[in-house]
């Protein structure tokens, strides 16, 4: 029978229909042999509380359709926190860092190769005057962070060459910098053709970008 949550009497100021629950169950004693389970003939269903509304703890609401620049740093953030884990790790294990040239935090540097790659120049303006050397700065910064975390973590190569493979190869940072790069590429001053070309990716990584 239907009895509310949380009144497994009945509903309050109803004594008479309460002593009765009271008396139902009682009786089940008197059974020869247990467990017993028998349901109660009457509802105690409130009438003057109102219908409950049923609440999804997921949302479905429609869901605006990401490009590629929202994809690619949806998953670098998520990647970037796991990482970040190890980064703190291994800095307070050894008590330095290389990370830090930029002069930016790691979500600074995110959130300028976002607004770099999606040509958000209000986002750019604080860095007009060195922007090329910043990007390249903050590239440098996040291969610091990643290899310094990777190399805390138990069993893993910890020799130049391998980091360098398993980042240019694995990570979404790695696939942001070469946004970057190729970003770069569209502007037609030195400097931009200089980072573009030469300074945000190593040559030898290039193939890992290229059909």
């Amino acid at each position: 029978m239907s009895f509310p949550l949380g009144r497994p009497l009945g509903n309050p100021n109803d004594p008479e229909f309460q002593c009765d629950v009271i008396r139902w169950a009682l009786n089940l004693l008197t059974e020869p042999e247990g467990p017993v389970l028998a349901d109660y003939p009457h509802d105690a269903e409130d009438a003057d509380a109102p219908p409950a509304l049923p609440a999804c703890p997921v949302d479905f609401s429609p869901r605006r359709q990401l490009n590629e620049t929202e994809t690619l740093f949806h998953r670098l953030h998520t990647e970037f926190s796991s990482m970040h884990t190890w980064y703190t790790v291994a800095r307070a294990r050894t008590g330095r860092t290389a990370a830090g040239i930029s002069g930016l935090d790691f979500d600074e540097i995110i959130e300028l190769y976002r607004d770099f790659i999606s040509d958000n120049h209000p986002g750019l303006e604080r860095f007009a005057p060195h922007l090329p050397d910043t990007l390249r700065l903050a590239a440098e910064d996040l291969k610091s962070c990643y290899f310094e975390a990777l190399s805390s973590q138990p069993d893993q190569p910890t020799d130049a060459a391998s980091l360098s493979n398993w980042f240019w190869e694995n990570t979404y940072a790695a696939a942001a910098i070469n946004e970057v790069r190729k970003k770069c590429l569209d502007y037609t001053t030195k400097e931009m053709q200089l980072a573009g070309n030469l300074l945000l990716v190593p040559r030898n990584q290039l193939h890992r970008f290229t059909p």
